[in-house]
């Protein structure tokens, strides 16, 4: 099983996924590392995924590590 806990997960990008943290199911769109404000206000460089479900318009920003394959139904 991929996940991108062990690998880049590139190979998943403009596939179906599954994120294991909220249960939704969509295409991976991208991962990209972007740098976000802290509370101290020093940036820090964190990744993210960013999958689309079917009929949502905005992407939704998820942790790399929590995305699989889909789960067979």
């Amino acid at each position: 099983m991929m996940s991108l806990a062990t690998g880049s997960g590139e190979d998943l990008v403009g596939r179906t996924v599954h994120d294991i943290a909220s249960g939704t199911e969509g295409e991976l769109l991208a991962i990209r590392c972007e740098q976000l404000p802290t509370h101290t206000g020093a940036p820090t460089w964190t990744r993210r995924a960013y999958i689309r479900t079917a009929g949502q318009t905005v992407p939704l920003a998820i942790a790399p590590g929590n995305i699989r394959p889909p789960v067979a139904h």
